[in-house]
């Protein structure tokens, strides 16, 4: 099928529904901002106070971005429903698993300690600014394409929904504005309230758009009979693509590299309680599926119903222009944007408080007050966002490759932090070695173009992202590991170390 030009009226109807959405996330971020205190931790982690059902839809949509939303119903569109295995089975299960042994963990110190960050967090028990600015700048210059990535699914989205009309720039630009001002109004609290709003919204529409394209289809036997007729190997489970070392080691990395995303690990600090955190880990697994399953279905059947997305494009608009009207399209698409803006508020709001917190207050100006301090994570909102903005524009990859790349730089950081939490003989040049190792490895294979030599009559790939399908991220989680434990052993803490700021109850 070929796109259809728009009807007389759509535009405005679209971009009404679209920008309406838009202002009312904008008037809960005023009304957090009234009851709200002018203070970094209140302006961070809403001090500490956020309960089950708002940490549990805060995560959820911090997570559900532009790489779920978009790029997921895209891959399976192009290779198949399996999509779902690794991210709806796998990484809600292992993801609950690591919110546990980590997160957990980490509120505990939270709560004695008073951290904000996992930087502060770090750099305090290795008595280090520098591990504290290498942990902060690792995660900053990772957490960059992933905001980035945000701004490329709306472009995308709008220009999807509008069949060209608006042009991808101008779809960036109009979640970036929005981003801007919500996040300089709102704080951790506004960003929880809607993206709670906006977790149950997205839920909502995702499930009334399976069952109208269905409806309009004759049903899922109709639509899965089209998929067999036109893409059978669709409905078998593997094939070329989705090979078991692919399966495996993309969920490992996501589910790792979520763990560290800045956005995610600061949000482990602002549960009002543990009962709050153990329930929101528990009720994960569910949460996810709930969304996974029917997006990444909207894309499989797509792909039977001879929907032909255009370059450039995504295939969830282009489905739902065909077979719901424009109205619901738009807000479907408006549910979009509240994942990627639910995703690139929280970036943006964790990304400044990782500049401010760990590399300007110990930097450039220790004597940095909270007051002060609030107004500057304000301040550097508006500049990350502006600087990927204009990064998107180049629009360096798909979703998916953007996506990956970062998840891939963020999982380098888990396992030299799980180590630290749970082995008392974790020094400061352990850390310090197995974070900058494992970082060195990744980088080298993201940045250098990959070569080919002959060994022996046997050509060996060099540089390359994948080993006989295994994504080379999960070598270099191996080696942070094993440098971090073997450095520690071979070396003694310095007297600025303190063990003690990590132990906590029974420990």
């Amino acid at each position: 099928m070929s796109e259809l030009p728009l009807q007389l009226g759509e535009l405005p109807l679209q971009l009404g529904i679209v920008v309406g959405y838009l202002l009312l996330a904008l008037v809960i971020g005023l009304v957090a901002y009234r009851v709200s205190t002018n203070v970094a931790e209140d302006y961070y982690l809403a001090n500490r106070s956020i309960g089950t059902l708002v940490l549990l839809f805060t995560t959820f949509a911090t997570l559900l971005s532009a790489f779920t939303f978009f790029g997921g119903p895209n891959l399976a569109y192009a290779q198949g429903p399996e999509w779902i295995l690794v991210m709806g089975v796998m990484d809600g299960v292992l993801f609950a698993i690591l919110w546990y042994l980590i997160g957990y963990k980490q509120w505990l110190i939270g709560q004695q300690e008073g951290y904000v960050t996992l930087s502060e967090m770090l750099g305090d028990r290795f008595g280090s600014t520098r591990l504290r600015g290498l942990v902060a700048g690792i995660s900053l210059f990772w957490l960059f394409p992933y905001v980035m990535l945000q701004q490329m699914g709306a472009g995308e989205a709008i220009t999807g929904l509008t069949r060209g009309a608006v042009p991808y720039w101008a779809g960036a630009a109009l979640i970036t504005a929005f981003m801007i001002l919500y996040v300089v109004i709102a704080g951790m609290r506004g960003v929880a309230w809607t993206d709670t709003i906006q977790g149950l919204f997205m839920l909502s529409v995702i499930w009334i758009a399976v069952a109208w394209v269905l409806s309009a289809v004759g049903g899922a036997t109709e639509a899965t009979a089209a998929l067999q007729s036109t893409n059978p190997e669709f409905l078998s489970l593997g094939s070329s693509f989705y090979t078991p070392a692919y399966i495996i080691s993309t969920a490992v990395v996501i589910a790792f590299g979520v763990t560290m995303f800045p956005q995610i690990n600061q949000r482990f600090f602002v549960a009002g309680s543990d009962r709050v955190l153990k329930r929101s880990f528990v009720l994960w697994p569910v949460l996810v599926l709930l969304l996974f399953v029917p997006a990444f279905l909207l894309g499989t059947w797509a792909a039977g119903l001879g929907i032909t997305v255009p370059e450039g494009s995504n295939v969830l608009p282009v489905l739902l222009a065909e077979y719901t009207p424009v109205w619901f399209a738009a807000l479907v698409i408006a549910g979009a944007l509240a994942a990627m803006m639910s995703s690139s508020d929280s970036m943006l709001l964790s990304g400044s408080s990782y500049f401010i917190r760990d590399l300007y207050r110990p930097f450039i100006d220790p004597t940095l007050g909270e007051t002060r301090e609030a107004w500057l994570a304000r301040i550097g909102v508006a500049v990350f966002a502006t600087a990927t903005f204009v990064a998107s524009l180049s629009r360096p990859g798909t979703l998916i490759e953007v996506g990956n790349t970062a998840f891939g730089g963020f999982a380098q950081l888990t396992l030299p932090v799980m180590v630290a939490l749970y082995w008392r003989g974790t020094t400061r040049n352990g850390m310090l070695a197995g974070i900058a190792g494992s970082q060195l490895l990744y980088l080298t294979h993201v940045f250098i173009p990959p070569v080919t030599v002959d060994l022996a009559g046997r050509t060996i790939p060099l540089f390359a992202r994948s080993y006989g399908g295994w994504d080379v991220a999960l070598a270099g989680m191996a080696l942070g590991a094993l440098l971090t434990v073997g450095v520690s052993l071979l070396t003694t803490p310095a007297d600025e170390e303190d063990d003690s700021r990590l132990i906590v109850g029974a420990d």
